[in-house]
């Protein structure tokens, strides 16, 4: 098993503006995928929940905390770790901010509030 992205898939995965997530069902099959922001910090990648921790992807990720990400050309097996440290919710805070200034308050504050934080998720390739 990949536990470390290499340099190329963090660079494309970290500029695309949108990852596909489906997360693994108990009997192993994959869900339907959702659209959703991806950012980079360091050598990860990280993804919260818009609507905090009532998302349904993310509701769906704590069943096998296992999946299938897309984006940028990279199809990706990986396991979905929940990030509690309030430094690293910082610095995603702060990624979140300078990647998706461009789309307004109106959608990058709810990223950055407090049920979207609680929410944050490192996704790790297998």
């Amino acid at each position: 098993m990949t536990t470390t992205w290499t340099t190329e898939e963090l660079d494309r995965i970290g500029a695309a503006d949108e990852l596909d997530i489906a997360a693994r069902r108990r009997d192993g099959s994959l869900r339907t995928p959702t659209t959703i922001w991806v950012v980079r910090s360091g050598d990860d990648l990280y993804v919260r929940s818009y609507r905090g921790p009532d998302g349904a992807w993310y509701r769906a990720t704590k069943a096998r905390h296992e999946g299938h990400v897309r984006a940028a050309g990279i199809d990706k097996d990986v396991a979905f770790v929940d990030e509690a440290d309030p430094d690293v919710n910082t610095m995603i805070d702060d990624a979140y901010r300078a990647k998706y200034r461009g789309y307004g308050p109106q959608y990058v504050d709810p990223m950055t509030a407090a049920p979207a934080r609680t929410t944050t998720t490192r996704i790790v390739p297998r």
